[in-house]
């Protein structure tokens, strides 16, 4: 019997009539039968999230931060139950179940496990990151003092509505820290990946999270809309397209393309192999899948060769089985995705300007089959104008572009960059990458796009996103009874 994925209204398992057959990418076979969530359920469940807010602001942020930290060796390493009834789920399960759904190698998935786990091992410091330092006594109390000032947060919202996608599974890591800032998180798992948020809300709860703050509806799209209608912050992920209607809606953080860069300055263009290994890992790490993957490498000459240089390391890189721990590419769930892209890389190089650098030397097509799964290689495609449609987009496995620009003209043109890393020591030219408005996320010096410190905001500042300042004055004996309190 296939196993069974639940709803889970506030703790409790939820077996619909209405179901999804998750299918195995590389043969076909069922992996899993999802209980799908109607718009109406979402819609009634949604009129009741005070009382998932209610049981976490119950608990201070230090004993969450303590779930928190059990819950990651919990999410690592133990049996969790898939539904309330039925086997329980190993590690091994998971990576297994995830990988015939996903595409994704057990090694990929393994580092995604661990980069979750990691975030919710080091909840203190990241809170601390993300509230600059702020004590966490002020939001269980609703007020205090910060740098000798009174302060007051209030929550802006029951509930964050996080819609997640099925590209990679450390996307999961963003929406944590809200379950320590006391906010819970109405979960809509991507189609092809409901086993991430599942196990990591099975883990939560098993390390002391109150049960009525789990809240998982595998749903469709119309369900999405009402999560999106719901709950006063969501977090999603999408598209260009899917994001871009909501991209001035300050109540939705959107995750889309990152459209991320290496910049590499005139002063390290004389050693600029010493830098090909940053070059590499910015767009392969991950399976080339995250938005923080770099989709454009920019320097000031030499463009040709740089493009030469990448492309011979790329070709290197071919599927492996999925067990293979130096499994580095992800296959794809939907073969159609991958032939879409395939295509349009194609019709856009009959646009004069740009060449396909890789298609030289591995002489062999991008998209490729491998054990019933359908894989696109790595490309780099060298653009001598960066006008070309080429010069700065995004797809969904390891792909970039080079392109060749004076350092004065590089950031008017980038265009908005979730990460940028600059391989530079020119003073002047760093003080004008700091005042950039369109970078995100700034590596300064040989570090990869894809580097990560958690401490730091990502695509926006979640404790802000949640959480209000307002101005606050206690005249004394409002005072004195606050500090009884």
């Amino acid at each position: 019997m296939l196993p069974r994925i639940p709803v889970i209204r506030f703790g409790e398992d939820y077996d619909s009539l209405d179901k999804a057959e998750l299918l195995d990418v590389r043969g076909g076979g069922g992996v899993a039968t999802v209980s799908q969530a109607n718009a109406g359920l979402i819609r009634r469940d949604m009129r009741s999230l005070d009382r998932a807010a209610g049981a976490l602001r119950a608990r201070s942020c230090e004993d969450l931060i303590d779930v928190c930290a059990r819950a990651a060796e919990l999410f690592l390493h133990r049996e969790l139950p898939i539904a309330s009834e039925g086997p329980l789920q190993s590690r091994g399960d998971y990576i297994a179940q995830l990988c015939a759904t996903s595409g994704l190698p057990h090694a990929l998935i393994a580092r995604n496990m661990e980069k979750i786990a990691y975030v919710l091992a080091h909840m203190r410091e990241i809170l601390a990151g993300l509230t600059r330092g702020l004590d966490l006594s002020v939001i269980d109390r609703g007020q205090g003092e910060q740098a000798g000032v009174a302060v007051s947060y209030f929550p802006v919202t029951s509930a964050l509505g996080a819609i997640l996608p099925s590209n990679s599974p450390g996307v999961n890591s963003l929406w944590l820290a809200a379950i320590a800032l006391k906010v819970p998180v109405v979960l809509k798992p991507g189609r092809e990946e409901p086993w991430t948020p599942l196990r990591i809300a099975r883990a939560l709860v098993g390390a002391g999270m109150p049960r009525e703050a789990a809240l998982y509806y595998p749903t469709t799209h119309e369900g999405s809309n009402m999560i999106l209608q719901s709950c006063g912050r969501l977090l999603l992920f999408g598209d260009e397209k899917t994001v871009a209607q909501h991209a001035n809606n300050p109540a939705v953080e959107v995750h889309g393309p990152g459209r991320s860069k290496v910049l590499v300055g005139e002063d390290q263009m004389d050693h600029w192999r010493d830098h090909l290994e940053v070059m590499v890992d910015s767009v392969v790490n991950n399976g080339g899948r995250s938005c923080i993957n770099a989709s454009t490498i920019v320097v000031p000459s030499r463009g040709r060769e740089v493009a030469q240089a990448l492309a011979e390391r790329f070709a290197a890189i071919t599927p492996r089985g999925v067990t293979d721990p130096g499994a580095t590419l992800a296959g794809f769930a939907n073969a159609k995705v991958a032939q879409w892209i395939d295509q349009t890389i194609d019709e856009r190089l009959r646009t004069p300007g740009a060449e396909d650098v890789t298609l030289g030397i591995r002489g062999g097509p991008r998209l490729v089959t491998k054990e019933g799964a359908t894989y696109l290689l790595p490309t780099v495609v060298w653009c001598s104008s960066p006008e070309h449609p080429l010069a700065n987009t995004e797809f969904m496995f390891p792909f970039t572009s080079v392109v060749e620009l004076p350092r004065e003209r590089m950031l008017e043109w980038i265009g908005p960059s979730l990460v940028v890393t600059a391989v530079t020591e020119d003073e002047r030219w760093i003080d004008e990458l700091l005042r950039c408005p369109l970078i995100e996320r700034l590596n300064i010096g040989a570090m990869p796009t894809s580097h990560v410190s958690w401490e730091q905001p990502h695509e926006g500042n979640l404790f802000e996103f949640l959480y209000r300042r307002r101005a606050i004055q206690m005249a004394p004996r409002a005072v004195a009874s606050a500090d009884k309190r």
